[in-house]
């Protein structure tokens, strides 16, 4: 039997905005501070908040401060190379603004999942970062309330996004057609590609530009490996590539999977880079000492991080437009595991 009071689930941000007879977008800007809210708006909805109880604490000390600081980042991932170095520039920055900074992992790309980790995350106010290198990541980005405020870490765009979607980026495109013009430039007559998974069904950035720099070298197009994230994904990459003598250069989506790929092309009896070249993609710490030490494209996570709360910031604080815009230049990093193809 239920006792009234007791075994009541938390108020949210919707209940709030029921009792205050306002939208949810109204409740987000009144714990943000936002000036656009009239005066006996604001009061209503504080008096609601008062009522229901929500988030008492936190909310309490935000409305003193005038507006909510602290951020969300929504990720599906917190162990990968660049997940991980994305979350520590977006900690560091926001450290150093008197911000804290919550993660909402989402476990699943089930929608209702994904909405209701979102609805999470926007009730507990202030603003959101999205990293959106995987479905779940790009459910999360659509699924954002309106009103609250938000900065996608996406892949690049297909074309240059308008000035309301708040993303940043590397050109993750132009890094994987530098490799590849890198491997071609050996003498390699064509490159073989291990992808990581795309964000959405359409062909990912790092493929477009292995496939771009191919087209316009007139070399040959070879069927892109399916990999995965990590290591095993491209040992069993690596293995169906190890079969074909005609393969002699390899790129692979990132370093894990260039870790996969070199154990399997050492399984098959494969020197390299004496017979294959295999070049990876991020500069994750490993890469350097691996034997033989990693080719690889360096892109700076932690700065894309850093760059994702200075434009959260300037949207919570009203100091700044918000504005899409690419993060750095990736930079190839050449090392032991490339060459000229052997004789």
């Amino acid at each position: 039997m239920n006792v009234t009071g007791h075994n009541r689930s938390p108020a949210s941000i919707r209940d709030v905005a029921a009792a205050a007879g306002v939208s949810y977008q109204t409740v987000s800007r009144v714990i943000n501070g936002h000036p656009s809210v009239k005066q006996s708006t604001r009061e209503r909805v504080l008096a609601a908040i008062d009522e229901l109880g929500f988030r008492r604490n936190a909310t309490a000390l935000a409305l003193a401060r005038g507006r909510s600081r602290a951020v969300t980042v929504l990720t599906a991932n917190t162990t990968h190379y660049g997940y991980a170095s994305i979350l520590q520039g977006v900690e560091e920055s926001a450290r150093s603004a008197a911000y804290s900074v919550g993660v909402g992992v989402l476990e699943s790309a089930d929608p209702a999942a994904v909405t209701a980790e979102v609805q999470r995350a926007a009730d507990a106010g202030g603003g959101l970062v999205v990293i959106a290198y995987d479905p779940e990541g790009v459910q999360a980005l659509e699924a954002v309330p309106a009103g609250v405020p938000v900065v996608g870490i996406v892949e690049t765009p297909a074309s240059p996004p308008t000035d309301n979607r708040p993303w940043v980026w590397t050109d993750d495109r132009q890094a994987a057609y530098e490799a590849t013009r890198h491997l071609l430039s050996l003498g390699h007559e064509t490159v073989h590609y291990v992808a990581i998974p795309s964000s959405t069904r359409r062909t990912g950035a790092r493929t477009s530009g292995w496939r771009q720099a191919l087209k316009e070298a007139g070399a040959a197009q070879p069927r892109p490996v399916q990999g995965s994230w990590g290591p095993a994904g491209g040992h069993a990459a690596g293995r169906k590539l190890a079969r074909d003598p005609s393969v002699t250069a390899i790129l692979c989506g990132n370093d894990d999977l260039a870790l996969g790929v070199l154990r399997a092309l050492h399984e098959a009896g494969r020197s390299v880079p004496g017979e294959v070249s295999v070049a990876g993609f991020d500069d994750a710490p490993h890469s350097a000492y691996l034997t033989p030490s990693l080719t690889t494209v360096r892109l700076d996570f932690t700065g894309l991080g850093r760059a994702a709360f200075a434009l959260l910031h300037g949207v919570l604080e009203e100091s700044a437009p918000i504005a899409p815009h690419p993060v750095s230049v990736p930079e190839l990093v050449v090392r032991e595991s490339t060459g000229r193809p052997s004789a």
